[in-house]
């Protein structure tokens, strides 16, 4: 097991890798420095190696599944993530992992927003982007984290081995820390200075695509981790639709003895039961995801048993 990995997921970053290596090994001397290639067409990999860093491959694309496989492929004590671009500094790495040794902090958040950020970013959508999914999330799931789409963070063994990566693409980050919302795990925010990428670099986020797929990954987290809410809106909404329509024909029946929109009257009963049958679909799985908790809370002890366990062992050899 590693004391500290540096993990750089990276697709065709020629231009930076080799100096993004040198400053984490600078940075983080003690460090194991990952670079995991995601089918790069350029000299990604050479350069990587030339500066002294261990490469892996994921040949499925997608940086969620570049994550996923690191993830599952490196024991570490602590971990650092990073993109491959040079826009982090790696000279903040030991603020970054300083509260996970010191305080058993899950996940570090580098936070870009607080700082340079919207002064060095040219892209004026990704500003508008990221400041939009960090207020949808935080009133969403009522959390306080400063910068949900930022790729530079720490986190702890408990959290990458308990942490069941889905996303395929760029909403990984906004998936990673909805999940530790979600899951009661202790989160921080180091203020971090942000650089845009350098001529020559050119970013793998597509605006309108990839922000499509955040927002519906958010929607799709909302209606797993707070089930009652989802399905309970919906169905609200409904009732009130049922309602609304059937107190005129109500009233009417009331006036001459006799239902005159018979259509009207069934759409209305039709309605007020799919509302009703939400509301205990709701019910349902808000009991599962209660079950869900506790399996786990289990789940992070066996882990932490593992981890203790597998440190026993290096030491004995």
């Amino acid at each position: 097991m590693d004391k500290i990995a540096v993990l750089i997921p990276c697709y065709n970053e020629a231009a930076t890798i080799k100096k993004v290596v040198t400053d984490f090994k600078q940075a983080l001397p003690e460090a194991v420095i990952y670079v995991y290639d995601n089918n790069s067409t350029d000299d990604t990999v050479k350069l990587a190696e030339e500066a002294g860093a261990v490469i892996r491959h994921e040949y499925k694309q997608g940086k969620g599944n570049v994550i996923r496989r690191m993830f599952r492929e490196i024991d570490a004590e602590v971990y650092v993530m990073a993109d491959g671009d040079d826009t982090y500094p790696a000279d903040m790495a030991p603020a970054l992992i300083a509260p996970v040794l010191e305080r058993q902090a899950d996940m570090v958040v580098g936070d870009r927003l607080s700082s340079t950020y919207f002064s060095e970013n040219k892209r004026r959508f990704h500003n508008f982007g990221n400041d939009l999914v960090r207020k949808c999330v935080n009133w969403i799931f009522h959390s306080s984290i400063q910068d949900i789409m930022t790729g530079y963070r720490a986190f702890s063994y408990q959290f990458v081995k308990t942490y069941p990566v889905t996303s395929k693409g760029f909403e990984i980050e906004t998936e990673m820390s909805i999940h530790a919302v979600e899951r009661n795990m202790q989160m921080e925010n180091v203020v971090i200075t942000y650089r845009d990428r350098p001529d020559g670099s050119e970013s793998k986020l597509n605006t309108c695509s990839d922000g499509a797929k955040v927002l519906m990954t958010i929607l799709s987290l909302y209606k797993n981790y707070k089930p009652f809410q989802f399905f309970g809106s919906i169905a609200l909404v409904l009732a009130l639709l049922s309602m609304g329509f059937f107190i005129p024909v109500f009233l009417d029946y009331l006036k001459v003895g006799l239902v005159e929109k018979f259509p009207t009257l069934f759409t209305c009963g039709f309605v007020f039961i799919m509302a009703m049958l939400l509301f205990s679909v709701g019910l349902i799985l808000q009991t599962l995801r209660q079950r869900d908790r506790q399996d786990f809370e289990f789940k992070m002890i066996m882990v932490e048993n593992m981890k203790n366990r597998t440190k026993q062992a290096e030491q004995a050899d």
